[in-house]
């Protein structure tokens, strides 16, 4: 079992999937975009379950992908059935940023992810463009329902608060997460 400096038992760990993204968000991405790592320098989907035996064999019970954007990444709907399929697993969850989730959401949950994090920094469209510098609102708010629908719940929305750009938004945002009987908001201030 692993256990962290104060003794506690440590059951999660966070998978980054690919450092690529098909955004391009003002808080993340620089203007001019990064050199992306080749893809014969990540790791395969072999290694990938590997480690989620290994750490899986050391107590490990909570498995969340991330990126970049994970949704990206080749064999996207293989590798989570295989990682789903790993005994001891016992939440499998996903953050992305919603572009692909309409078509994947319901092939996502059949292969075996529980819960989705989506980001979604602002409800107004044109901000929502100016933030990710390429992104459709209404895609993303289609992949979130798509999401629900296909029973990828609890849902959790990350929203990235920059002073100026979206702060104003943040009672709107609220509203939205205690729309549902529950919140479902996670903010972070820039």
């Amino acid at each position: 079992m692993l256990t962290d400096p104060f003794g506690r038992d440590i059951t999660y760990l966070r998978i980054s999937l690919t450092d690529r993204c098909n955004m391009r968000c003002v808080y993340c991405m620089p203007v001019k975009g990064i050199r992306w790592t080749p893809p014969a320098e990540l790791l395969s989907d072999d290694q990938i379950i590997l480690i989620v035996e290994k750490a899986v064999s050391l107590g490990i019970r909570k498995i969340r992908l991330t990126g970049g954007e994970p949704l990206v990444r080749p064999g996207i709907l293989g590798l989570v059935g295989r990682i789903a399929a790993i005994s001891g697993i016992q939440d499998l969850s996903l953050t992305t940023n919603g572009l692909l989730l309409e078509n994947l959401a319901t092939p996502l949950a059949e292969a075996g992810l529980k819960r989705v994090n989506i980001s979604l920094d602002t409800l107004d469209r044109d901000k929502f463009k100016r933030i990710t510098r390429s992104g459709d609102f209404k895609c993303v708010w289609r992949g979130i329902l798509a999401a629900v629908n296909a029973g990828l719940v609890p849902l959790k929305l990350n929203a990235v608060i920059v002073r100026g750009v979206n702060s104003d938004e943040l009672p709107a945002l609220a509203r939205l997460s205690f729309s549902t009987g529950r919140p479902f908001l996670a903010i972070y201030w820039r």
